[in-house]
């Protein structure tokens, strides 16, 4: 076993290194060493990573490196796809990678070929979303299906949503996709508002089948169906589940022929290629489907093949921590510049903060370093007319990830050399800046001088792709993934069990009752929480008594 985090050789070494460079910008970096851009590049299934503009040299990588090494990362890594049980806590395997294995590759886990597993799923998802694009499958009322709305929270819903939006493009336009995820009835209300029952199809997503606000608006939909339609029998031809448990799914009245089912070593937020993308196979048919599977797959052979010094997940999962617990960088910016990758940075959000907000290490011990970052974004160029000014200027250091393409799906005169200068232009920016002597070179006034100075030494990760293709995604997700596994690893944490997200739901579950009574229970909670209850009854009361009048 690895000693302590903040005990090992090379983390000793880095904290030194750091003292020695800290000070140092990147213009000097690339002053003396003018193929910097052009060595610290590395590239993996159509994505090029441009490291250079981060705060690192040539012995920065290699103590990071010695600290993989030191960490047991290719060990942990081997344990993932071997099938052990590195999810700790739950004391479960890790095997999303299972998930886009080629039928026929042996993996047996616990006794059972999980690869075989995926495959008879995934063989069931083509059969079924042939039958609802071609027409076959049809509704209560023997009409076709038009509308396909997805129910699901957390890896259930932004994983799908995400793929959704990003696969547009290639999506049969024919069919409308809906999500609904928030607890809020407005959400539900809305995305039915303008559809007809007898062409709608719901999917609901819950491995336990369980989940309160998954379950309450599949409770929604089952009644707005039965209300238009006026047969209980209907929902049967209108409900499809991605679920683990037989028993709930019957009892709400979905045939379990048509229950698509996933495993206890999936993840919420490692799911988007399980049945729980089961929409984002209707939308751009089993071919696609199959297709981001295998930029999945492309994608975690680089990751157990390449070596760490071009490894594009190591790299960047590297570099997170550098900047993490060395720079001491709160957050990282998540900026796709593409349109269709609009929903990106809010799953990214989940798969790292979920992962990795961890406070003790795998062996229940409490750390004294800093672990996951706070993750966030918005496509370009709309965040530049919106927070670049605080990346740029403000006192907080934002590593930022620019995700570009050189080519446009939908291409429109200069809209794409515009976009796209945009990456490059940001990216130098952020890591040079403009100095006082510049400033003043240019004309401006003595007065004004400081606050057009931008000191620069802000890191970037720029990637850059061809084209946005569903082989594609597979591959920018698959890195993202490897890159939260190698921080998670290195920083000894457990990065797929949530228990900060089940506090909540116990608490909430236990709250519900005292805001539906009509007794006035003294609820039981401190000062805080009781009065806010106490005011929500009061207030609902008065919304009741004005809507009776």
């Amino acid at each position: 076993m690895s000693a302590p985090l903040r005990q090992r050789k090379s983390w000793k070494a880095l904290e030194t290194h750091y003292l020695e460079i800290n000070s140092r910008h990147l213009r000097e970096f690339f002053a003396e060493d003018p193929q910097r851009g052009e060595r610290m590049r590395r590239d993996a299934e159509g994505i090029y990573l441009d490291y250079s503009k981060n705060r690192v040299t040539d012995e920065t990588l290699s103590l990071l490196i010695q600290l993989a090494n030191e960490s047991g990362l290719a060990l942990h890594r081997d344990a993932m796809f071997s099938g052990e049980h590195i999810n700790v806590s739950e004391d479960r395997a890790v095997l999303h990678v299972a998930l886009r294995m080629p039928k026929g590759t042996p993996l047996v886990v616990d006794g059972v070929d999980v690869v075989e597993q995926v495959h008879t799923v995934l063989d069931q998802m083509t059969d079924f979303a042939n039958r609802v694009r071609s027409g076959e499958w049809k509704g209560h009322t023997g009409k076709a299906i038009k509308n396909v709305v997805n129910i699901g929270i957390g890896g259930s819903d932004l994983g799908p949503v995400m793929a959704y939006e990003a696969l547009r493009y290639y999506s049969r336009r024919d069919l409308t996709f809906r999500f609904v995820s928030n607890v809020d009835s407005t959400d539900f209300v809305e995305a039915v508002r303008d559809l007809s029952a007898d062409e709608t199809l719901f999917i609901i997503s819950s491995k336990t089948f369980g989940t309160l606000e998954t379950l309450t608006n599949a409770r929604s939909a089952r009644d707005w169906l039965i209300q238009q339609l006026g047969d209980a029998s209907a929902v049967s031809k209108h409900f499809v589940a991605v679920s683990t448990n037989e028993e709930k799914v019957s009892a709400f009245g979905i045939d379990t022929a048509n229950m698509f089912g996933f495993w206890d070593w999936v993840g919420g937020r490692y799911s988007m290629d399980s049945a729980i993308g089961l929409s984002t196979m209707l939308a751009v048919g089993p071919e696609g489907f199959y297709e981001m599977l295998e930029g999945f797959h492309a994608m975690d052979v680089h990751f157990q093949t390449a070596p760490f010094e071009e490894n594009l997940p190591v790299l960047m999962g590297l570099l997170a921590v550098w900047n993490r617990d060395f720079l001491g960088c709160q957050t990282v910016g998540v900026m796709p510049y593409e349109q269709y990758l609009k929903r990106l940075p809010a799953y990214l959000q989940q798969l790292t903060m979920e992962s990795n907000g961890k406070h003790v290490s795998l062996d229940g011990t409490s750390i004294d370093y800093q672990t996951g970052a706070i993750y966030w974004g918005e496509p370009g160029t709309n965040g530049q007319h919106s927070f670049y000014q605080l990346i740029h200027q403000g006192t907080t250091i934002v590593p930022v990830d620019l995700i570009g393409f050189a080519k446009s799906l939908n291409p429109l005169g200069e809209h794409h050399d515009i976009l796209s200068s945009n990456v490059f232009a940001q990216a130098q920016a952020l890591a040079f800046g403009k100095t006082e002597e510049e400033v003043r070179a240019e004309g401006t006034p003595e007065h004004v001088i400081p606050h057009r100075v931008m000191e620069g030494n802000r890191p970037t990760n720029v990637l850059l792709c061809e084209i946005l293709t569903p082989r594609l995604l597979g591959a920018l997700i698959a890195l993202y993934e490897h890159s939260v596994f190698t921080q998670g690893t290195i920083w000894g944490v457990d990065s797929f069990d949530q228990w900060g997200v089940e506090l909540g739901k116990v608490l909430s579950v236990q709250i519900i009752p005292e805001l539906e009574s009509s007794s006035e229970p003294e609820p039981s909670h401190d000062s805080s929480t009781n009065s806010l209850i106490t005011l929500y009854r009061a207030l609902k009361r008065k919304e009741d008594n004005r809507g009776d009048q």
